[in-house]
């Protein structure tokens, strides 16, 4: 399985030549990052707001290439009032037999013990940890401890040159691990899965 981060809460994940794509940003949404053009058999979307509902910024391809993800959708809210602040939020989950991917959206709050039996425990959890329009750094750490989460990779954060003002920086979440690389690409194939906790930062891949 790869998966690469485009930037913001935008991933695509690749597996046997067919790809998803998912909560793209539409143009102009996202402070200091290029517009989205890509290329992709599906994309889910968390919620309707534009910097994680850019369909059209992805051109879907259709073919005769067979889906090899088990796909769940987990509702949830996208604040911490059962979503009269910003509304609802669907998590996504991704297993392609090896590996358990799972696509938090825009997480406002504490999951119920239904909602985590249902994820299980994550071989990859993308997870937003900027606080503000979101769960923050020590509601991420506590809810990635919670689901046993293998490797975590976080979004939805201010970097020096990207993401919204009003959202913290990765470090606040980062610091609160041992267990942590900075990577200098976007991109990582997953054959196998590390140790739980394990922190790993991309670089977004349309940072301008």
């Amino acid at each position: 399985m790869k998966i690469t981060w485009l930037g913001h809460s935008c991933f695509k994940v690749e597996k046997n030549g067919y790809s998803v794509v998912l909560d793209p940003y539409a143009d102009g949404t996202v402070p200091g990052l290029a517009s989205l053009r890509e290329s992709a058999n599906r994309v889910y979307c968390s919620h309707e707001h534009g910097d994680h509902n850019g369909r059209s910024c992805v051109e879907i391809v259709t073919g005769i290439k067979s889906c090899p993800f088990e796909h769940t959708e987990i509702v949830s809210y996208h604040d911490d009032a059962m979503g009269s602040k910003r509304g609802t939020n669907t998590i996504h989950v991704l297993d392609d037999g090896e590996v358990r991917l799972v696509h938090m959206g825009d997480q406002g709050c504490d999951l119920t013990v239904a909602q985590k039996t249902i994820l299980g425990k994550p071989d990859v959890l993308l997870i937003p940890v900027g606080g503000y329009y979101t769960i923050d750094a020590v509601q991420a750490k506590k809810l990635a401890d919670e689901l046993g989460a293998k490797l975590i990779i976080p979004m939805h954060f201010r970097g020096e040159s990207f993401g919204f003002d009003v959202i913290s920086e990765v470090t606040d979440f980062t610091g609160l691990y041992e267990n942590v690389t900075f990577a200098k690409v976007s991109e990582v194939t997953v054959p196998a899965v590390p140790e739980t906790g394990t922190v790993l930062v991309l670089k977004p891949a349309n940072a301008l």
